[in-house]
């Protein structure tokens, strides 16, 4: 087995679905082995998909075991010479996957393997190329000075804002979002450390593989990841996970600290958590109070492009939906550059999801039409013609009009 392909499942059975389709466009399922490996979702995921997808082995835990213990779970089970740690928010390319192994044995002192993610808008994520937060590192990124300096070795370390976008680069750590391990890298320095619940455990693995002496590598192939879709950000738990991971890494790896280095970065952490904490009580105040306001300040528009067929259900689901809504008829054929070629008529000034018919459009068209013109108010989404569902960062919508 050439390649195991590993995704921690909660409650985006709709994510996941898409995930599960752009993996499969991208493997030989003769070489490579997918596992899915559920927390205890409540939206009934394993249901829905497990029939849709034989080929995939469904593992579902009747608790949520957290990031770390269900990706082992599945990595102990696997038998791949390569393991990729994928999230279920996101989509990869056709030819991702082969190229991302080509490298990997072709440069056998890489011990994993990240690439370039791509927010919903089309713009790069700076996570996708990350420095160890060592105690100084994480005082640059704290007090703000990375962000002033993004391209600084020093100050800019963080998000290794110096190196290009568009070349292969070594790194130092690698996103969970995206992992592709080296089995006998893996074997060598330990499975993921369970301690993490989520957050901070791709962080800890990069760093023992760097001290096991293999390399860390990024290379310029993108996907897209919905950076959360399968967690509640907004949540006070969120914060206390975030956080509570940060500091078991630095106990972990900087213990030997000196007391002049360790406070300093502990009261750092610990005046984070508290500032999120109380950003997030202020924000459900307003809420409550009926400050509320729509997530992008005003109802979004649509942009609907794909096959006459996914035109006519688009036409009806943005009737029932009330959805403002343009169409554009066309695929990779009659109309290569899909929305660019009618960007004159998307109003930037507002917030429009470009949904395209991935019965029309390869995924890997999709993603680099949006990474050419990455626009902070044009958000990609999706149509899947299978199941006449759209696909936005922010909710699920079908022919029948119910959301999730």
């Amino acid at each position: 087995m050439k390649l195991s392909v590993v995704i921690v499942n909660y409650n985006v059975k709709h994510y996941l679905r898409q995930c599960l389709d752009s993996v499969l466009r991208s493997v030989n399922t003769e070489t490579t082995e997918i596992f899915v490996v559920d927390n205890h979702s409540r939206d009934g995921s394993v249901e829905y998909l497990e029939p849709r997808y034989p080929q995939v082995n469904f593992i579902a835990s009747n608790h949520n075991l957290g990031f770390a213990r269900a990706n082992n779970i599945a990595i102990r089970q696997s038998k791949g010479e390569y393991v990729l740690l994928l999230n279920p928010d996101t989509i990869v390319g056709e030819h991702t996957l082969e190229r991302a192994l080509t490298f990997m044995q072709t440069h056998s002192d890489a011990g994993a393997l990240g690439v370039c993610m791509l927010k919903s808008n089309g713009e790069k994520a700076l996570e996708s190329r990350r420095g160890l937060p060592t105690p100084m590192t994480a005082f640059y990124k704290m007090s703000g000075l990375a962000r002033l300096f993004p391209k600084s070795k020093v100050f800019g370390r963080y998000y290794m804002g110096y190196l290009p976008w568009d070349e292969p680069a070594e790194i130092e750590v690698i996103s969970g979002a995206f992992c592709l391990l080296r089995r006998e890298a893996i074997e060598k320095v330990g499975l993921i450390d369970e301690d993490f619940f989520m957050y901070g455990e791709d962080i800890d693995l990069s760093y023992r593989l760097l001290k096991g002496g293999y390399k860390n590598y990024y290379l310029p192939e993108i996907i897209l990841h919905y950076k959360g879709e399968s967690t509640h950000k907004s949540s006070f738990r969120y914060v206390h996970v975030f956080y509570q991971a940060m500091l078991i890494f630095f106990k972990k790896h900087y213990s030997h600290a000196t007391f002049f280095v360790a406070i300093p970065v502990k009261f750092a952490i610990y005046l984070k958590a508290a500032m999120e904490l109380l950003h997030r009580k202020i924000s459900d105040i307003r809420k409550h109070l009926g400050f509320s306001i729509l997530p992008y300040g005003h109802m979004p528009e649509f942009l609907f492009v794909g096959s006459k067929t996914m035109i006519e259900i688009c036409r009806q689901i943005a009737l029932k939906r009330a959805l403002s809504a343009k169409y554009i008829i066309g695929d990779t054929d009659s109309l290569p550059r899909g929305h660019l070629q009618h960007f004159s008529q998307i109003d930037t000034s507002k917030t429009t999801f470009v949904v395209y018919d991935t019965g029309a459009y390869s995924y890997e068209t999709i993603l680099s039409l949006f990474a050419e013109k990455p626009s902070e108010r044009t958000i990609i989404a999706t149509y899947d013609p299978t199941t006449q569902t759209i696909i936005t960062p922010d909710e699920v919508i079908t022919y029948t009009t119910k959301s999730h």
